[in-house]
């Protein structure tokens, strides 16, 4: 299509979930030739909106154009046929497959011979676009289940890529990467772009919108607040337009306050399946450590080796009275919290209520006799949470996949702050929420130390770990490569030289 002519055109869209409004008369244009983003706070609509476009939901009333015809597709196949790609929010693979069979999951048949399916020929296929992609070392034939979230994201990608996408909506997808796999997608961005096709970008970084986007929309409560080019952009205006208030000053911490002498848990010489050799820390009463690397440096084994849920083969994970901790039932048992950085499948029941996923935790505050439950104690103790983190639901029955990225991760907060945890392993908390929700959780991490309470703050962002550690230490290859103190300066260019 020529460049700048409309490629998608939403008019008046509304969708509902039952009571709940989450698109309410909402039209734009996405022109060919550009990468325009779509931002807003979690809730507002960013997601609803594309997967209207990408044939996942239907709209409860309006209409759309694509290429100027009118386009309401059936499912998410025919759209991909059509020439819209999707790569969504969370998990888009399903794990007891293939990667090959993930990737033309639904067309098979272009490998069928009769009723067969020649998983050779698909495999061929498969790694063929890897390997043009600069994927070499993700092999066609490897289970989904044995990839890393990167690895996995990855391949949505280049499934999206392999239809030859028009239009490839990318729905927060940059903080499952590293920044390899980020320059690998802004790269592919930009090539769409240049080649006359359109790119719809979801991210609640301002920072990467500002510097790839040509467009921007923002959503508020599912109604577009507004239009900017370019030109135009301007990180304070964005925010408020977003939040429809003015966000002041850094919502990172400004104090240099200590911790406590006293250690609550230790990591002793230990050694996992994978990543870590000998690895030791400490962590202190009131203390936020903060762990950064790249994404394969060994930080995310750490956290979960810390919580009992990978296996150390030697050395010991232990806590204050001596307590071994060898398994995540036992971290619990000792008021320990872990928040995952794949929270759909390791932190949440998709399919289970809110109150569910945060009264899973909470038998012991809610027993009214012997075995059994008091279910006013129970929605007493989930209302809590959501009224403490503003959790936004038409009702607490309402299962968790119906939720925004956002308001998941605050149900994960809320499952662990109701069981009053201690210490707290926090593996990249604020993936993909936007900066209202993300200044709040902030604060609470900075209560939750002034309050006596140990974090381990395990990120990919350096300035979130710059600007909320106490201590930060720097991986690499699995070893502590760098440690230094909040109070001596935390340079970005410092911790960077040791990571890479």
């Amino acid at each position: 299509m020529p460049e700048n002519q409309p490629i998608i055109e939403v008019q008046n869209m509304s969708k509902n979930f039952g009571v709940t409004v989450a698109l309410d008369n909402v039209s734009f244009k996405m022109r060919a030739g550009e990468i325009s983003g779509l931002i807003g706070e979690n809730g507002s609509g960013k997601s609803t909106i594309s997967s209207i476009i990408a044939g996942l939901l239907d709209p409860s009333s309006g209409s759309m154009l694509y290429k100027g015809e009118h386009w309401k597709p059936a499912n998410m196949l025919q759209a991909q046929k059509a020439g819209i790609g999707m790569i969504v929010q969370e998990a888009g693979t399903i794990p007891r497959t293939t990667v090959a069979e993930n990737i033309f999951m639904g067309h098979e048949g272009l490998f069928s011979t009769g009723p067969l399916v020649s998983k050779k020929k698909m495999n061929a296929a498969a790694q063929k676009l890897l390997d043009d992609m600069g994927l070499s070392d993700i092999k066609a034939d490897s289970r989904i289940a044995n990839l890393d979230m990167q690895a996995r994201k990855l391949v949505e990608i280049a499934k999206a890529m392999y239809w030859d996408p028009n239009v490839l909506i990318i729905d927060e997808t940059t903080t499952a990467l590293s920044q390899t796999g980020r320059t690998l997608l802004y790269n592919l961005m930009q090539k769409l772009a240049a080649e006359g096709k359109c790119v719809i970008f979801i991210s609640h970084d301002l920072e990467e919108l500002v510097q790839h986007c040509h467009r921007l929309t923002v959503l508020r409560d599912g109604v577009v607040i507004g239009e900017l080019c370019r030109e135009a952009f301007d990180e304070r205006r964005i925010k408020r337009m977003m939040v429809g208030r003015e966000i002041k000053g850094d919502y990172y911490r400004t104090d240099e306050d200590g911790y406590s002498d006293e250690v609550v848990l230790q990591a002793n010489s230990i050694t996992t399946i994978k990543d870590l050799l000998c690895f030791s820390l400490e962590l202190h009463k009131g203390e936020i450590l903060g762990i950064g690397g790249l994404s394969h440096c060994g930080m995310h084994t750490l956290g979960k080796a810390l919580f009992g849920i990978e296996t150390v083969l030697d050395g010991e994970v232990s806590l204050t009275d001596g307590t071994r901790i060898t398994q995540a039932s036992q971290a619990v048992m000792n008021r320990m919290a872990y928040l995952s950085k794949d929270r759909d499948t390791e932190s949440l029941g998709l399919a289970a209520s809110i109150r569910e996923n945060i009264a899973s935790l909470g038998y012991r505050a809610n027993r009214l006799l012997g075995p059994l439950i008091s279910f006013r104690k129970e929605k007493a103790y989930v209302d809590e949470q959501v009224r403490a983190l503003s959790i936004k639901c038409a009702s607490i029955n309402h299962n968790v996949n119906t939720l925004s990225g956002g308001n998941k991760q605050k149900v994960v907060f809320g499952k662990w702050m109701a069981a009053d945890a201690e210490i707290l392993i926090l593996d990249c908390p604020t993936r993909g929420i936007d900066v209202g929700v993300k200044a709040a959780m902030y604060k609470l991490m900075v209560e939750m130390k002034h309050q006596g309470k140990s974090i381990v703050l395990i990120s990919e962002e350096l300035m979130e770990l710059i600007g909320m550690s106490d201590r930060l230490i720097i991986m690499k290859d699995g070893e502590i490569a760098f440690e230094k103190l909040r109070r001596d300066g935390l340079y970005e260019h410092e911790l960077i030289e040791h990571m890479i």
